[in-house]
């Protein structure tokens, strides 16, 4: 009896309704906008996962020190990205090189009554605020890097040179509808350059700047000995930094699924949803790839290597994150988690000291990322992938060693041998992140 009733019903149900509900402007308006407002609180809650993923990673003497950084960068992000960044990027670029300058004001127009105009398709504010999140991750890639050895101040004026120009003009060049999408660029290249949610734009441009940082700053002290032989430093806190990498992890689905930049229509959500599977696949990939590749290399599996596998996999992935097979996406996430245990060693024999690996999980996986998307995306090329590719790092590489460069001639950027062995914890916080331990315990790394 039920059954026949529950048949009648819908039976009726779809008799009495249209064939096809348009969706209004309005609506429209309303979902584009909660896509951006929920991919960009996810994607700052990846601020979180650098945090501690940082704070895990480093000697337990600078873990207040990586906390207190993650926080203020994120501020200084965010109030650059208002006052400068976000109209350099997106503010009349029309082809060229940059924006316009001048702070970022809302400009929603009338929303209410019967003069109502939706055709904007969302927020002007919730825009801003899903854009600003990322320059945040772009600064956190070189928090981790040039860790237990920068001293705050020179870090911080870089982060303002970092997200208030750096960034947002080469995010101009592709998102703002710049100079690499341009017809005379499509004409050399065969195509504009693609990178759906910053594999280059946000993780290869912060790997760029945090590896001109770490060849002016130098390795730690002992890292390296006469012989160039690596001496370990272990992180303090390895539940931490897996913390960390799940909470990256989760926030990437805003990271990539909000960059869908649309939820008004039933494709649109067909496809956040098949990003969020691809995305998730592409960190299963590297996983396994690190773990993999660390045991056949090793005999053992080193924790870090497969953290920073996963992350690697998220990398490789933001590129191109809906045009993918599920298992293409494994096999793309899988090769950003080789790189890793590929790269690690490799930057240490170049005496590159990369405190928590951020090299080998964003510089090298965004390059290995941006250029496999002609693989699964037809209308891209591999010309005009790496083109776009060159012209990023050029910049990034270029502007950010000049700023590097000025700051050690100027305020200075080391901290000094004292303070570093003693730790930036004590030395510029007067504070410690374990005080229970007590200095000078065998706990206090």
């Amino acid at each position: 009896m039920v059954k026949v009733f529950v048949a009648v019903f819908v039976a009726l149900a779809a008799v009495s309704a249209p064939a096809h509900a348009a969706v209004t402007d309005e609506t429209a308006y309303v979902l584009n906008t909660l896509l951006f407002l929920i991919g960009g609180f996810l994607v700052m809650w990846m601020a979180a996962g650098f945090c501690m993923l940082e704070a895990g990673l480093v000697r337990s003497k600078n873990v207040a020190t990586m906390c207190l950084k993650n926080i203020v960068l994120f501020a200084l992000a965010g109030l650059m990205y208002l006052l400068v960044g976000y109209r350099l990027m997106y503010d009349g670029v029309d082809g060229g090189f940059l924006g316009s300058f001048g702070p970022f004001l809302p400009a929603d127009g009338t929303l209410d009554g019967a003069d109502a105009d939706f055709s904007a398709g969302y927020a002007s504010s919730a825009d801003w605020f899903f854009q600003m999140v990322f320059v945040a991750t772009a600064a956190s890639i070189v928090s981790g890097t040039l860790a237990e050895r920068v001293r705050l101040t020179g870090f911080f004026v870089f982060v303002i040179v970092l997200t208030g120009l750096i960034y947002p003009i080469q995010g101009a060049w592709t998102w703002g509808s710049g100079l690499l999408t341009s017809d005379r660029f499509v004409a050399l290249a065969g195509a504009g350059f693609s990178d759906f949610a910053g594999s280059t734009l946000v993780h290869s441009a912060g790997g760029w700047a945090a590896l001109t940082g770490a060849i002016v700053l130098g390795p730690r002290l002992g890292r390296y000995d006469p012989r160039g032989r690596v001496r370990p430093m272990p992180g303090s806190n390895l539940p931490l930094a897996t913390l960390g990498t799940f909470i990256l992890w989760l926030g990437w689905f805003g990271f990539n699924g909000g960059s869908q930049l649309a939820m008004g229509s039933g494709a649109d959500v067909a496809a956040i949803a098949r990003i969020f599977a691809n995305t998730n696949m592409a960190a299963v990939g590297g996983t396994l790839g690190a773990m993999l590749l660390a045991q056949l290399r090793y005999k053992k599996i080193d924790l870090t290597f497969v953290l920073n596998g996963a992350l690697a996999g998220l990398v490789s992935i933001t590129a191109a994150p809906l045009t993918p097979s599920p298992l293409a996406a494994v096999a793309i996430g899988a090769v950003g988690g080789v790189l890793v245990v590929v790269c690690v060693p490799l930057f240490d024999r170049l005496r590159i000291d990369d405190v928590v690996g951020a090299l080998s999980v964003h510089l090298v996986p965004g390059i290995w990322g941006t250029l496999a998307v002609p693989l699964t995306n037809p209308e891209a090329t591999l010309a005009a992938q790496g083109l776009g590719v060159l012209a990023t790092g050029l910049w990034v590489s270029v502007t950010s060693l000049v700023v590097w460069l000025g700051l050690k001639a100027t305020i200075g950027l080391r901290l000094t041998p004292e303070d570093e062995l003693a730790g930036g914890d004590t030395s510029e916080l007067g504070m410690e992140a374990y005080p229970e331990f007590g200095r000078g315990s065998q706990f206090a790394g």
